[in-house]
């Protein structure tokens, strides 16, 4: 596994973000931004779920929101791997950094089975919204908070 990290290190993009800190600047201001994506994007869509905002329609809100935090998602990643490139090593040691990623995993994973239930389908349709896409839109909000946290919480375990 170790050597998987170092290699990552040495991948050309590594290498360009490692000696330029306007490239570092860059791709972290585009993490944040894709976090604020994300977050932007879930987190009225889960209040709206819970039972917030109740005269805007799940139908009209829920396919816009969820695929633009599915963007969010995916240039979170992206723009994660980039600065995780960059010391792969040390941030695969962070226990900050350990537990972002995996509430990353659990909240892209409940997403995920959520749009796979009928629950979801028929919430995005104007029906009923059933306690099983409450509880998903629950534990969204506890999750990507969680991630966010944790995020911030990454920088005050670096050496």
């Amino acid at each position: 596994m170790e050597e998987v990290l170092a290699w990552i290190g040495t991948l050309p993009f590594a290498l360009a973000i490692r000696r330029s800190a306007t490239l570092y600047i860059f791709v972290n201001a585009a993490h944040i931004l894709s976090f604020g994506i994300l977050i932007g994007a879930i987190l009225p869509l889960d209040l709206r779920l819970i039972g917030f905002f109740r005269k805007v329609p799940v139908a009209v809100v829920g396919p816009y929101l969820s695929h633009a935090a599915a963007v969010g998602v995916a240039l979170t990643i992206v723009t994660g791997f980039g600065l995780f490139s960059v010391n792969p090593l040390e941030y695969a040691e962070n226990p900050a950094f350990l537990t972002k990623v995996t509430l990353l995993a659990l909240g892209v994973t409940n997403a995920a089975l959520l749009h796979l239930t009928p629950q979801w389908r028929a919430a995005v349709k104007g029906g009923p919204i059933s306690l099983r896409v409450r509880l998903s839109a629950l534990l969204s909000i506890m999750v990507w908070t969680g991630a966010v946290v944790a995020g911030r919480w990454i920088g005050f375990l670096l050496e």
